[in-house]
Formats: structure tokens, C-alpha cells, sequence
């Protein structure tokens, strides 16, 4: 364990002394690139722990959204294909 923290520090220092030696612009775009892999480790580690609840949730959204519509207005099943009766249209009524 000693060992691993002493690699760190090291390489946090080399790291630290090397955007030292670089001229302003380039210290700019170093800086910019670490702040975007820093984000992007950031979300990537918030969607790995997100990615199981929200995988759960999507599936129970759906399951309310299939029942709701199955109770709404008592339409049929035809194979495949669900017709509502508010889709049927009244008679006509020709004067």
C-alpha cells in the first residue's frame, strides 16, 4: 500500500512539474483536457451506478403505461393489434 501511494505522489508530482515547464497556451489546452476527462470519468462512473435503477424504472413506466391503456376504455384485442373503442366511429346519419 505505501508502495502504491509513493507511485502517486510521484506521478501527481511529475505531472504538476511538467505543466510547470509548458508555456501559458499550452498549460490552457493541458488544463482543458484533463478537466474533460475528469468529466467524462465523472459520468461514466454516475451512469454505471445509475444504469441498473433506471433500467428498473424504464421497465415499471412501461408496465403502468400497458396497463393504463389495457383499462382506459376496455377496446379489443385483435392478434397483435389493440382497437380502442373510442376509435370506433358513430353511424352515419344521412338526412
Amino acid at each position: 500500500m505505501d508502495k502504491i501511494l509513493a507511485a502517486l505522489t510521484l506521478a501527481a508530482c511529475a505531472v504538476l512539474l511538467a505543466r510547470l515547464l509548458m508555456g501559458e497556451t499550452r498549460r490552457w489546452r493541458f488544463d482543458a483536457a484533463v478537466r474533460r476527462g475528469w468529466f467524462a470519468t465523472q459520468r461514466r462512473f454516475w451512469l454505471m451506478w445509475h444504469w441498473r435503477a433506471s433500467k428498473r424504472a424504464a421497465a415499471r413506466a412501461a408496465e403502468d403505461a400497458i396497463r393504463r391503456a389495457r383499462q382506459k376504455d376496455g377496446g379489443e384485442w385483435e392478434g397483435n393489434v389493440y382497437k380502442p373503442k373510442s376509435f370506433r366511429k358513430p353511424p352515419n346519419k344521412l338526412h
